[in-house]
């Protein structure tokens, strides 16, 4: 692994730290099981990855890094918006229904129009404030050094180890927390493989982490043990099947396009030509 990747992990949990001790000391509550240095937590990875770019290329750099927050341009087809936008939610959808048809009550949050956006605002800075670090700065160094899947699946166990204190603070138990990190790490495979895909696009990566936040936050009971299970299992399953059909490599390379296009070659070519 890179130094400067290094670093930004380092540096991410000595700020965070401080964080973590008032969270433990005082001991209060957004809302039951969360933490309040949860408002602030999310900003903290931008924060070191401009520190550490700011030192590394100036000003212009911290610049750079910042204007990534909305590199939509870099997306080759806006057809990409649609797993952005909606492959959180139906891994949602598929676990809700799951959970109902095993008898287990899934009440649904009853949100106005206005707390709604208010969500969706807040959340999409969330996104920023952990994506303009995790994919606008160190996500491209760990898949050059390693490759996109295991680039993808040790950042993931390090976001994971993040958020271990704030989980332990809400009174998560182990076995929430290992269903949990299950689901974090395939996470950041699937948005390696979106951020790839997209023309290495960190704003297509914050719309995913939006809606993966919001997605689960408007399902009351999706903080039970059984829902973490099926969101972890479900997510698993889903970045197993990306790697599959994207490669491991670089989590960029359709094979059904490959095999579509050697078809095709070998119709055009017929029956009776030669292999070069």
């Amino acid at each position: 692994m890179s130094s400067p990747v290094m670093r930004l992990f380092l540096l991410l949990f000595a700020l965070s730290a401080p964080l973590w001790l008032i969270g433990a000391v005082t001991r209060v509550e957004l809302r039951p099981g969360i933490p309040v240095t949860v408002i602030a937590l999310p900003f903290l990875p931008v924060i070191a990855a401009l520190i550490l770019t700011s030192r590394q290329h100036g000003r212009a750099g911290v610049k750079a890094l910042l204007a990534r927050s909305f590199d939509f341009h870099r997306m080759r087809h806006p057809g990409w918006y649609i797993p952005a936008v909606m492959l959180k939610p139906a891994i949602v959808v598929v676990a809700y229904i799951l959970l109902r048809l095993q008898g287990w009550p899934v009440p649904l949050y009853d949100f106005s129009f206005v707390t709604l956006l208010g969500m969706v605002a807040l959340f999409f800075a969330w996104a920023l404030g952990e994506e303009l670090a995790w994919s606008g700065y160190v996500i491209d160094p760990m898949q050059h050094r390693l490759d996109a899947l295991r680039g993808g699946v040790l950042l993931g166990v390090v976001w994971a180890v993040w958020h271990l204190p704030t989980l332990i603070q809400g009174g998560r138990t182990a076995a929430w927390i290992a269903w949990w990190a299950l689901g974090t790490i395939a996470t950041r495979v699937i948005l390696v493989w979106l951020y790839n895909n997209t023309g290495k696009s960190v704003f297509a990566a914050s719309i995913y982490h939006t809606m993966d936040n919001l997605a689960v936050v408007g399902v009351a009971s999706f903080t039970s043990l059984a829902a973490e299970r099926y969101l972890g299992l479900l997510t698993a399953a889903v970045a197993g099947i990306l790697i599959l059909g994207w490669g491991s490599r670089t989590l960029a390379t359709y094979r059904g396009l490959r095999a579509i296009d050697r078809v095709e070659r070998a119709s055009v070519a017929g029956p009776g030509s030669k292999r070069l």
